[in-house]
């Protein structure tokens, strides 16, 4: 399918400052999946699956707002799309609010001052968050994105994008419920994770809406084969949008923890990040932001 250039120019998307681009760029960046996201002449871009066609949009970081460049198939998708950039760089976030809670914690509060006005990384669709997390269980950032990139050579939908090196949109899971799970190279395990996720979004048991009830969708992927609590409070926090969502046993989380002198063990780090409630999916940006990952940092080439 060819995108029409139908292209809206410097379109700025406001936000209230501080924003720190070098985790919400970075992270989107390091784990982007190779022909529906790039890197390209300092803008992220990526691949929009909207309701009268694909998107292509440019995001990029500037002093008082993202730029965003679209170019759509179909004009009226335009609102949507805004509020799927939106919604994927957490443009709506008090991060003023966040800070000063957080900050109470002495042991956090040097971390904000360096580099204040963290976002929470979201998503433009919580299906593609959901599988990609699943994909990400247990294995290195590249290995996540080589297996996400093979998913969607084989089950996504190209598209034509002029400007730069996008060629799919991410399959959606009707694509993905045809697939043959004796193709996937994961283990057994792995494998029924994703065929029982991709069944359940397929036949609509799953609701990842982030005006839906959050408990209620954490208890239906728990329920799910494979899907342990690492890979729900990352659904948790990136597709519904929950600012309390929190990841004890992540080990960057861990390490930093203990580099902070905060609790290193799941359990007590559970009980000491409640004093972080609501915020703590923010806690979990400013602990990352500790480690040497490329997450935290903007690359200095274009990445494909």
């Amino acid at each position: 399918m060819v995108i029409a250039v139908s292209r809206v120019e410097d379109l700025r998307l406001p936000f209230m400052p501080p924003l720190c681009p070098d985790n919400l760029f970075g992270h989107l960046i390091a784990t982007a999946v190779p022909g529906v996201e790039e890197w390209r002449g300092g803008a992220y871009r990526r691949t929009l699956r909207l309701t009268h066609g694909p998107g292509v949009v440019a995001l990029t970081s500037l002093a008082d707002h993202i730029g965003c460049r679209l170019t759509l198939h179909d004009p009226r998708d335009l609102p949507a799309a805004v509020a799927l950039c939106r919604r994927l760089l957490d443009l709506d976030a008090d991060p003023i609010a966040v800070d000063r809670a957080l900050s109470a914690d002495p042991q956090l509060a040097a971390v904000i001052r360096r580099a204040p006005g963290r976002r929470v990384p979201g998503t433009v669709d919580g299906a593609e968050l959901a599988l990609r997390a699943v994909l990400g269980q247990q294995v290195s950032t590249a290995a996540a994105r080589t297996h996400a990139g093979r998913l969607v050579l084989a089950h996504g939908e190209p598209v034509n994008d002029p400007d730069g090196g996008l060629t799919h949109l991410f399959p959606d899971a009707a694509a993905l419920a045809e697939l043959d799970p004796a193709g996937l190279a994961f283990p057994r395990a792995r494998r029924s994770a994703i065929t029982g996720l991709v069944a359940a979004l397929a036949g609509g048991a799953i609701d990842l809406d982030p005006g839906g009830d959050w408990a209620r969708t954490r208890a239906q992927l728990s329920a799910l084969p494979g899907l342990g609590p690492w890979t729900v409070e990352t659904i948790a926090m990136r597709a519904l949008g929950d600012p309390d969502a929190f990841l004890p046993t992540d080990l960057g989380i861990r390490l930093a923890a203990e580099a902070l002198g905060l609790p290193r063990t799941p359990a007590a780090l559970e009980a000491h990040s409640r004093r972080w409630r609501p915020w703590r999916a923010y806690a979990v940006q400013y602990l990352w932001s500790t480690g040497d990952h490329a997450i935290n940092r903007l690359p200095a080439t274009d990445i494909a």
